[in-house]
């Protein structure tokens, strides 16, 4: 009787150490930590946004519509609220998504058009903006990579025998993952053209 005692609280430590659940709640926490971090470089961008415009505004011919596209996307990106439940749910996160890639390309058009207007270029303020800017979006692209790697662990943890069982009856589903928003535009290589026009 003993010897059945001993083999099934052996058992039961296999499969309490095998079932995942520590592991399910530190991967968790991780990605919650990475996307906190991918917000936090989203608002970062968010607040430039407003120097930015007010900078450029100073450059009395600069065009206007630019200008208001950047102020619309800013007002889109903000407006949407993200919660724990929006790294649950892949329509919230491809709205939120969405909203900063608009962010983004409005930004991109902006600084592609302050190349035509020298006085904004030769303006120190809004070089200090632009290098801001740019270090700006590479500390998005960093958070968002990690972010994603912490979601690829906690996915493979979520699909993998035995913990999936862990999963399954604790109901810990696959995490939606970041996308790029036209997989299929950027899948084609860039047309190149040497021909002078």
């Amino acid at each position: 009787m003993r010897l059945v005692h001993l083999f099934l609280a052996a058992t039961l430590t296999l499969l309490l150490s095998a079932c995942g659940y520590n592991d399910f709640q530190k991967l968790d926490e991780q990605t919650k930590s990475a996307w906190s971090e991918v917000l936090n470089q989203y608002q970062r961008r968010a607040d430039l946004v407003p120097n930015l415009v007010a900078t450029v505004k100073g450059e009395a011919n600069f065009e206007q519509e630019t200008l208001l596209r950047v102020v619309e996307a800013r007002a889109k990106a903000t407006s949407i609220q993200v919660t724990p439940e929006t790294l649950k749910d892949p329509q919230a996160l491809q709205q939120f998504q969405q909203a900063q890639a608009g962010l983004g390309s409005a930004l991109s058009r902006l600084l592609a058009v302050s190349e035509n207007y020298p006085n904004l270029k030769s303006n120190q303020g809004f070089q200090d903006l632009r290098v801001q800017l740019e270090g700006t979006e590479n500390r998005i692209a960093v958070a968002r990579n990690r972010y994603i790697q912490a979601v690829q662990q906690y996915n493979v943890l979520a699909r993998s025998f035995p913990s999936n069982l862990t999963a399954l009856a604790l109901n810990y589903a696959v995490k939606p993952n970041l996308s790029v928003a036209n997989e299929a535009q950027i899948s084609q290589p860039p047309a190149v053209d040497f021909q002078k026009k």
